[in-house]
């Protein structure tokens, strides 16, 4: 199928996945311009068993979130595997010409823009349109559905899944459609605007019997006296609610072969890991003592290379960064373990011994005899911050934070081994007995 690209015209745009379906019959679709896409996909399929598949996929809330773009739509399909399918549906878009066509229509009659801001889509533009050759609504074999699973049904039912899914976007905006043929809403409203601007001119100079340069603009006021004259302003929106859990991210899936240097996977990592990132701060914002929190410091990039590596621990991932770090795996493995136990501070700790202050470590070699069983714990050699006990492959590391960090050597490596305490007798304790 020829499509006709036209692209940085419009902007894909990210719905969330939608909740289950209610009801095992209520139908998909309730407009008639998304009972128009279903019976495209439900004329060409070759298999109306994947279609019953793919329906209750939908219903089940195994399609995440859809990527709409011009020409194609996207998203995650959860299928029997542990990951999800890549699944799209691509659509054909309008040429320029027949945009123009359309968007004529369209501002021919008030009511036809008023009905797509009110999520309506006028029955009659859309037969306007057909008989001016401009197919706005897809016919039979105008969906061309594909997915990354081994099924090569047509479509198989994770595509089935996402175009039921589509149906439903489309019935509560029928702007999904005129973006999948290639154009989005603020772009749509724009040229609309122009061209209404331009045929109110015209007929105000027809009717005067002189060209539109006749009228000059009208002077308005300066825009410092307009805001100056604001005074009361409203006052500022409630802080939103925290969702359950982070968004996922679009699926990243697209039937041509990436531009060279562009890695779609790595990008929905850091997609995912930004919003589980955003989560947390949302999380944090909305706690009782956030007024009175300091915000954390923001992190080298040798730090927030381990903190994703740590969060992302997949082999690919892991020996990017380290590579591009210049660091071996050891190295990156050492780090991120130290990372899960304690951040920041327990990575400061695994690569920066440092003095801490004589009468600190008195006080906590006191503590450590008066907590221990019988007073008299195991004999410790001490270097800087690093307490090392003779005779066991084991290790205290006191942080800047306040905190005694368990350590434990493996093949000549001391290793992070595990949460730290501000009581080293407790840390110790638990080091011995493993």
């Amino acid at each position: 199928m020829t499509r006709h690209s036209r692209p940085g015209r419009s902007a894909a745009r990210t719905f969330e996945a939608l909740p289950p379906a209610k009801g095992s019959r209520a139908p998909f679709a309730e407009s008639w311009w998304g009972r128009a896409w279903l019976r495209s996909l439900e004329d060409s399929s070759l298999d109306s068993g994947r279609l019953s598949r793919g329906r209750t996929y939908a219903r089940g809330g195994a399609v995440g979130p859809v990527t709409v773009g011009p020409g194609s739509a996207a998203a995650p399909v959860q299928g029997s595997r542990r990951t999800p399918y890549r699944s799209t549906v691509q659509v054909e878009q309008l040429t320029d010409r027949q945009w123009d066509k359309l968007l004529d229509m369209i501002a021919e009659r008030a009511a036809n823009i008023a009905a797509l801001l009110d999520g309506e889509m006028p029955a009659g533009l859309a037969d306007d349109a057909a008989a001016a050759g401009v197919p706005l609504l897809p016919g039979p074999r105008d969906l061309d559905p594909e997915c990354s699973c081994p099924d090569w049904g047509y479509p198989c039912k994770h595509a089935a899944a996402l175009c039921y899914q589509v149906a439903r976007l489309l019935d509560r905006d029928p702007f999904v459609l005129l973006l999948l043929r290639g154009r989005g809403e603020r772009e749509l409203m724009d040229e609309l605007g122009r061209r209404n601007t331009a045929r109110a001119s015209a007929e105000a100079a027809a009717t005067a019997g002189v060209g539109p340069a006749a009228f000059p603009a009208r002077p308005g006021d300066p825009a410092g006296s307009a805001f100056a004259s604001r005074t009361a302003l409203p006052s500022l929106p409630g802080p939103p609610a925290l969702p359950d859990r982070p968004g996922r991210g679009p699926a990243l899936v697209d039937s041509a072969v990436p531009e060279p240097g562009l890695d779609p996977a790595a990008l929905e990592l850091l997609a995912a890991d930004a919003a589980t990132r955003a989560h947390h701060l949302l999380a944090g914002a909305l706690g009782a003592q956030h007024a009175g929190t300091a915000l954390p410091a923001p992190l080298t990039e040798w730090q927030d290379a381990v903190r994703l590596a740590a969060a992302h621990p997949t082999m690919d991932v892991f020996a990017r960064i380290a590579s591009n770090c210049g660091r071996t795996p050891g190295e990156l493995a050492a780090a991120t373990r130290a990372w899960r136990h304690g951040g920041a501070a327990a990575l400061d700790v695994l690569e920066s011994p440092w003095y801490p202050p004589a009468s600190l470590l008195d006080r906590a070699r006191a503590a450590l005899r008066a907590d221990w069983a019988d007073g008299r714990p195991p004999r410790l050699r001490s270097w800087r911050n690093r307490w090392t006990v003779e005779g066991h492959a084991a290790q205290l590391r006191l942080g800047r934070d306040g905190l005694w960090y368990p350590y434990t050597k493996d093949q000549g490596t001391w290793w992070p081994a595990g949460p730290p305490d501000a009581d080293p007798a407790v840390v110790l304790s638990a080091l011995l007995a493993v």
